[in-house]
Protein backbone atom coordinates (compact mmCIF):
# COMPACT_ATOMS: atom_id res chain seq x y z
CA UNK A 1 0.00 0.00 0.00
CA UNK A 2 2.84 2.36 0.90
CA UNK A 3 4.52 1.58 -2.42
CA UNK A 4 1.31 2.43 -4.28
CA UNK A 5 0.93 5.71 -2.36
CA UNK A 6 4.56 6.61 -3.00
CA UNK A 7 4.20 5.91 -6.73
CA UNK A 8 1.02 7.97 -6.89
CA UNK A 9 2.72 10.79 -5.03
CA UNK A 10 5.67 10.80 -7.41
CA UNK A 11 3.27 10.87 -10.37
CA UNK A 12 1.43 13.88 -8.94
CA UNK A 13 4.73 15.64 -8.29
CA UNK A 14 5.83 14.98 -11.87
CA UNK A 15 2.57 16.37 -13.21
CA UNK A 16 2.93 19.45 -11.02
CA UNK A 17 6.45 20.07 -12.30
CA UNK A 18 5.29 19.74 -15.89
CA UNK A 19 2.42 22.16 -15.23
CA UNK A 20 4.79 24.73 -13.71
CA UNK A 21 7.32 24.25 -16.50
CA UNK A 22 9.71 26.87 -17.75
CA UNK A 23 8.32 30.38 -17.29
CA UNK A 24 9.63 31.26 -20.75
CA UNK A 25 7.42 28.70 -22.49
CA UNK A 26 3.71 28.61 -23.15
CA UNK A 27 1.74 26.01 -21.22
CA UNK A 28 0.47 24.42 -24.40
CA UNK A 29 0.74 25.05 -28.11
CA UNK A 30 -3.05 24.48 -28.18
CA UNK A 31 -3.28 28.09 -26.97
CA UNK A 32 -1.09 31.06 -27.86
CA UNK A 33 -1.14 34.78 -27.13
CA UNK A 34 -0.02 37.47 -29.56
CA UNK A 35 0.86 41.00 -28.45
CA UNK A 36 0.93 44.39 -30.15
CA UNK A 37 0.39 48.12 -29.52
CA UNK A 38 -2.53 50.34 -30.66
CA UNK A 39 -0.23 52.21 -33.10
CA UNK A 40 -0.47 52.42 -36.88
CA UNK A 41 2.92 50.70 -37.14
CA UNK A 42 1.24 47.62 -35.66
CA UNK A 43 -1.64 47.36 -38.13
CA UNK A 44 -0.47 43.89 -39.16
CA UNK A 45 -1.40 42.70 -35.67
CA UNK A 46 -4.82 44.32 -35.93
CA UNK A 47 -5.51 42.85 -39.37
CA UNK A 48 -4.37 39.38 -38.32
CA UNK A 49 -6.67 39.53 -35.29
CA UNK A 50 -9.68 40.90 -37.15
CA UNK A 51 -9.29 38.46 -40.07
CA UNK A 52 -8.43 35.51 -37.79
CA UNK A 53 -5.28 34.83 -39.78
CA UNK A 54 -3.45 33.06 -36.95
CA UNK A 55 -6.36 30.67 -36.61
CA UNK A 56 -5.95 29.86 -40.31
CA UNK A 57 -2.23 29.06 -40.21
CA UNK A 58 -2.11 27.33 -36.81
CA UNK A 59 -3.33 23.75 -36.29
CA UNK A 60 -7.11 23.33 -36.05
CA UNK A 61 -8.43 23.99 -32.57
CA UNK A 62 -5.62 26.32 -31.50
CA UNK A 63 -7.00 29.11 -29.33
CA UNK A 64 -5.50 32.50 -30.13
CA UNK A 65 -5.55 35.28 -27.54
CA UNK A 66 -4.41 38.89 -27.93
CA UNK A 67 -2.82 41.24 -25.44
CA UNK A 68 -2.31 44.97 -26.00
CA UNK A 69 0.66 46.85 -24.57
CA UNK A 70 1.33 50.50 -23.70
CA UNK A 71 5.11 50.25 -24.05
CA UNK A 72 7.98 48.01 -25.09
CA UNK A 73 9.23 47.21 -21.61
CA UNK A 74 5.96 45.54 -20.64
CA UNK A 75 5.87 43.68 -23.96
CA UNK A 76 9.40 42.32 -23.61
CA UNK A 77 8.72 41.15 -20.06
CA UNK A 78 5.69 39.27 -21.37
CA UNK A 79 7.81 37.59 -24.07
CA UNK A 80 10.50 36.58 -21.59
CA UNK A 81 8.05 35.14 -19.06
CA UNK A 82 6.03 33.27 -21.68
CA UNK A 83 2.89 35.35 -21.12
CA UNK A 84 2.84 35.90 -24.87
CA UNK A 85 4.43 33.79 -27.59
CA UNK A 86 5.12 36.54 -30.11
CA UNK A 87 4.09 39.91 -31.43
CA UNK A 88 5.06 43.40 -32.53
CA UNK A 89 7.28 45.79 -30.58
CA UNK A 90 9.67 48.62 -31.37
CA UNK A 91 13.25 47.62 -32.22
CA UNK A 92 14.61 49.60 -29.26
CA UNK A 93 13.14 47.42 -26.49
CA UNK A 94 13.93 44.23 -28.43
CA UNK A 95 17.54 45.29 -28.89
CA UNK A 96 17.96 46.48 -25.30
CA UNK A 97 16.64 43.24 -23.84
CA UNK A 98 18.70 41.11 -26.24
CA UNK A 99 21.93 42.86 -25.25
CA UNK A 100 20.97 42.33 -21.60
CA UNK A 101 20.81 38.58 -22.14
CA UNK A 102 17.19 37.98 -23.13
CA UNK A 103 16.75 34.83 -25.22
CA UNK A 104 14.71 36.32 -28.05
CA UNK A 105 14.70 36.51 -31.83
CA UNK A 106 13.42 39.05 -34.33
CA UNK A 107 11.79 36.94 -37.04
CA UNK A 108 10.22 39.69 -39.18
CA UNK A 109 9.54 43.40 -39.40
CA UNK A 110 6.12 45.02 -39.14
CA UNK A 111 6.63 48.41 -40.77
CA UNK A 112 9.09 51.25 -41.25
CA UNK A 113 8.66 54.98 -40.71
CA UNK A 114 5.95 56.75 -38.75
CA UNK A 115 7.99 58.71 -36.20
CA UNK A 116 7.37 62.48 -36.21
CA UNK A 117 8.86 65.26 -34.08
CA UNK A 118 6.16 67.75 -33.09
CA UNK A 119 6.13 71.06 -31.25
CA UNK A 120 3.32 72.49 -29.12
CA UNK A 121 1.60 75.21 -31.13
CA UNK A 122 2.16 77.99 -28.56
CA UNK A 123 5.59 76.89 -27.28
CA UNK A 124 7.47 79.50 -29.33
CA UNK A 125 9.24 76.81 -31.32
CA UNK A 126 9.64 77.70 -34.99
CA UNK A 127 12.87 75.86 -35.74
CA UNK A 128 14.89 73.00 -34.29
CA UNK A 129 17.23 75.49 -32.62
CA UNK A 130 14.29 76.72 -30.53
CA UNK A 131 14.08 73.31 -28.80
CA UNK A 132 17.08 74.20 -26.63
CA UNK A 133 16.02 74.15 -22.96
CA UNK A 134 12.53 72.79 -23.68
CA UNK A 135 10.73 69.71 -22.33
CA UNK A 136 10.24 66.75 -24.66
CA UNK A 137 8.21 63.58 -24.22
CA UNK A 138 8.69 60.04 -25.52
CA UNK A 139 6.84 56.81 -24.69
CA UNK A 140 9.72 55.44 -22.57
CA UNK A 141 13.34 56.26 -21.77
CA UNK A 142 15.49 54.62 -24.43
CA UNK A 143 12.56 53.47 -26.55
CA UNK A 144 12.73 53.51 -30.34
CA UNK A 145 11.23 57.00 -30.69
CA UNK A 146 13.43 58.39 -27.92
CA UNK A 147 16.61 57.08 -29.58
CA UNK A 148 15.52 58.48 -32.95
CA UNK A 149 14.91 61.94 -31.46
CA UNK A 150 17.97 62.09 -29.22
CA UNK A 151 20.26 60.78 -31.98
CA UNK A 152 19.10 63.54 -34.32
CA UNK A 153 19.42 66.22 -31.66
CA UNK A 154 22.92 65.18 -30.62
CA UNK A 155 24.42 64.39 -34.02
CA UNK A 156 22.90 67.21 -36.05
CA UNK A 157 22.29 70.00 -33.53
CA UNK A 158 24.57 69.29 -30.57
CA UNK A 159 21.69 69.09 -28.07
CA UNK A 160 21.42 66.50 -25.30
CA UNK A 161 18.79 65.48 -22.76
CA UNK A 162 19.15 66.20 -19.06
CA UNK A 163 20.02 62.51 -18.63
CA UNK A 164 23.31 63.35 -20.41
CA UNK A 165 23.66 66.70 -18.58
CA UNK A 166 22.10 68.54 -21.50
CA UNK A 167 19.44 71.25 -21.58
CA UNK A 168 16.51 69.18 -22.85
CA UNK A 169 14.21 68.00 -20.06
CA UNK A 170 12.89 64.50 -20.76
CA UNK A 171 9.57 63.09 -19.54
CA UNK A 172 7.65 60.00 -20.63
CA UNK A 173 4.02 59.15 -21.31
CA UNK A 174 1.61 57.25 -23.52
CA UNK A 175 1.39 58.67 -27.06
CA UNK A 176 -2.41 58.75 -26.89
CA UNK A 177 -2.08 61.40 -24.13
CA UNK A 178 0.28 63.74 -25.98
CA UNK A 179 -2.47 65.96 -27.39
CA UNK A 180 -3.82 66.54 -23.89
CA UNK A 181 -0.35 67.29 -22.55
CA UNK A 182 0.23 69.77 -25.37
CA UNK A 183 -3.14 71.40 -24.65
CA UNK A 184 -2.25 71.76 -20.96
CA UNK A 185 1.23 73.10 -21.70
CA UNK A 186 2.93 70.26 -19.85
CA UNK A 187 5.42 69.48 -22.63
CA UNK A 188 6.88 71.48 -25.51
CA UNK A 189 8.09 68.81 -27.92
CA UNK A 190 7.07 65.21 -28.59
CA UNK A 191 8.64 62.37 -30.52
CA UNK A 192 5.43 60.80 -31.71
CA UNK A 193 4.50 57.51 -33.37
CA UNK A 194 1.64 57.52 -35.82
CA UNK A 195 -1.33 57.85 -35.77
CA UNK A 196 -0.95 60.16 -32.80
CA UNK A 197 1.17 62.67 -34.74
CA UNK A 198 -1.57 63.10 -37.35
CA UNK A 199 -4.20 63.30 -34.59
CA UNK A 200 -2.32 66.12 -32.83
CA UNK A 201 -1.86 67.89 -36.15
CA UNK A 202 -5.54 67.64 -37.12
CA UNK A 203 -6.77 68.77 -33.69
CA UNK A 204 -4.47 71.80 -33.81
CA UNK A 205 -2.55 71.15 -30.59
CA UNK A 206 0.83 70.88 -32.29
CA UNK A 207 2.71 71.21 -35.55
CA UNK A 208 5.20 69.03 -37.36
CA UNK A 209 8.73 70.22 -36.68
CA UNK A 210 10.62 67.30 -38.23
CA UNK A 211 8.82 64.85 -40.50
CA UNK A 212 9.52 61.14 -40.73
CA UNK A 213 12.03 61.26 -43.59
CA UNK A 214 14.30 63.65 -41.64
CA UNK A 215 14.17 61.85 -38.28
CA UNK A 216 17.19 59.66 -37.49
CA UNK A 217 16.70 56.25 -39.15
CA UNK A 218 13.31 57.61 -40.19
CA UNK A 219 12.60 55.59 -43.33
CA UNK A 220 15.01 52.66 -42.96
CA UNK A 221 14.56 51.45 -39.39
CA UNK A 222 11.74 49.00 -38.70
CA UNK A 223 9.29 50.92 -36.56
CA UNK A 224 8.00 47.55 -35.41
CA UNK A 225 9.61 44.12 -35.38
CA UNK A 226 8.03 40.73 -34.78
CA UNK A 227 9.65 39.06 -31.76
CA UNK A 228 9.39 35.60 -30.26
CA UNK A 229 11.45 33.60 -27.78
CA UNK A 230 14.61 31.75 -28.81
CA UNK A 231 13.17 28.72 -27.04
CA UNK A 232 10.29 28.55 -29.52
CA UNK A 233 12.63 29.19 -32.46
CA UNK A 234 14.87 26.31 -31.39
CA UNK A 235 12.29 23.84 -30.13
CA UNK A 236 9.05 24.56 -31.97
CA UNK A 237 9.93 25.79 -35.45
CA UNK A 238 6.58 24.70 -36.88
CA UNK A 239 4.72 26.93 -34.42
CA UNK A 240 6.96 29.90 -35.20
CA UNK A 241 6.57 29.30 -38.93
CA UNK A 242 2.78 29.22 -38.57
CA UNK A 243 2.84 32.47 -36.61
CA UNK A 244 5.14 34.20 -39.10
CA UNK A 245 3.05 32.95 -42.03
CA UNK A 246 0.00 34.69 -40.54
CA UNK A 247 1.99 37.87 -39.98
CA UNK A 248 3.22 37.80 -43.60
CA UNK A 249 -0.36 37.26 -44.80
CA UNK A 250 -1.55 40.24 -42.74
CA UNK A 251 1.23 42.46 -44.11
CA UNK A 252 0.42 41.50 -47.70
CA UNK A 253 -3.27 42.16 -47.01
CA UNK A 254 -2.38 45.71 -45.91
CA UNK A 255 -0.31 46.24 -49.06
CA UNK A 256 -3.08 44.99 -51.34
CA UNK A 257 -6.13 46.31 -49.45
CA UNK A 258 -5.09 49.61 -47.84
CA UNK A 259 -8.59 51.07 -47.51
CA UNK A 260 -9.99 48.03 -45.72
CA UNK A 261 -6.87 47.86 -43.55
CA UNK A 262 -7.40 51.51 -42.57
CA UNK A 263 -10.96 50.75 -41.44
CA UNK A 264 -9.69 47.84 -39.36
CA UNK A 265 -7.09 50.13 -37.77
CA UNK A 266 -9.73 52.73 -36.89
CA UNK A 267 -11.93 50.06 -35.30
CA UNK A 268 -9.17 48.33 -33.33
CA UNK A 269 -7.61 51.54 -32.03
CA UNK A 270 -11.03 52.65 -30.79
CA UNK A 271 -11.62 49.26 -29.16
CA UNK A 272 -8.25 49.35 -27.39
CA UNK A 273 -7.82 53.05 -26.49
CA UNK A 274 -11.42 54.29 -26.54
CA UNK A 275 -10.30 56.99 -28.99
CA UNK A 276 -11.87 57.14 -32.43
CA UNK A 277 -9.55 58.46 -35.12
CA UNK A 278 -10.89 60.09 -38.26
CA UNK A 279 -10.26 58.68 -41.70
CA UNK A 280 -8.22 61.79 -42.55
CA UNK A 281 -5.90 61.14 -39.59
CA UNK A 282 -5.36 57.57 -40.70
CA UNK A 283 -4.81 58.65 -44.32
CA UNK A 284 -2.15 61.15 -43.25
CA UNK A 285 -0.45 58.64 -40.96
CA UNK A 286 -0.46 55.99 -43.69
CA UNK A 287 1.60 58.25 -45.95
CA UNK A 288 4.48 58.16 -43.46
CA UNK A 289 4.63 54.37 -43.13
CA UNK A 290 5.74 51.46 -45.28
CA UNK A 291 4.29 48.10 -44.29
CA UNK A 292 6.84 45.32 -44.78
CA UNK A 293 7.98 42.14 -43.05
CA UNK A 294 11.53 42.41 -44.42
CA UNK A 295 14.19 43.02 -41.76
CA UNK A 296 17.98 43.47 -41.88
CA UNK A 297 20.31 42.91 -38.95
CA UNK A 298 22.69 45.59 -40.26
CA UNK A 299 20.01 48.29 -39.90
CA UNK A 300 19.25 47.22 -36.34
CA UNK A 301 22.99 47.17 -35.55
CA UNK A 302 23.37 50.78 -36.71
CA UNK A 303 20.45 51.74 -34.49
CA UNK A 304 22.02 49.83 -31.57
CA UNK A 305 25.26 51.74 -32.06
CA UNK A 306 23.31 54.99 -31.77
CA UNK A 307 21.66 53.76 -28.58
CA UNK A 308 25.11 53.01 -27.16
CA UNK A 309 26.32 56.45 -28.19
CA UNK A 310 23.44 57.90 -26.14
CA UNK A 311 24.45 55.67 -23.19
CA UNK A 312 21.20 53.72 -23.15
CA UNK A 313 23.44 50.68 -23.56
CA UNK A 314 26.45 50.39 -21.28
CA UNK A 315 28.54 48.16 -23.54
CA UNK A 316 29.11 48.29 -27.28
CA UNK A 317 26.25 46.15 -28.62
CA UNK A 318 26.64 43.09 -30.80
CA UNK A 319 23.33 42.00 -32.30
CA UNK A 320 24.69 38.87 -33.96
CA UNK A 321 22.04 36.19 -33.66
CA UNK A 322 19.15 38.54 -32.89
CA UNK A 323 17.59 38.39 -36.37
CA UNK A 324 16.45 35.07 -37.81
CA UNK A 325 15.22 35.59 -41.38
CA UNK A 326 14.62 31.90 -42.08
CA UNK A 327 10.90 32.11 -41.33
CA UNK A 328 10.14 34.99 -43.71
CA UNK A 329 12.19 33.29 -46.42
CA UNK A 330 10.06 30.14 -46.34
Amino acid sequence: MKKILMTAGMLLLSLALVACGNSGQSKSTDEITIGYFPNINHVAGMVAEEKKMYEETLPDGTKVNYKYFPDGSAFMTAIETGEIQGGLVGPGPAMNHFTSGAKINVVAAGSTGGTVIMARKDAGINSVEDIQGKTFISPRVGCTHDVQFETLMMREFGMKSDRLDGSLKHVTGKPATYAQQFAQGQVDVATVPEPWASKIEEDGYGKVLIDTKNVAFGETLPAAVFVTSSDLVENNKDLVQNIVDAHKEATEFIQNNPEEAKQIAIKKIKDITNQELSKSVIDNAWNRIDFTYEVKESTLQAFANASHELKFLKDQPDLSGLVDRSFIEE
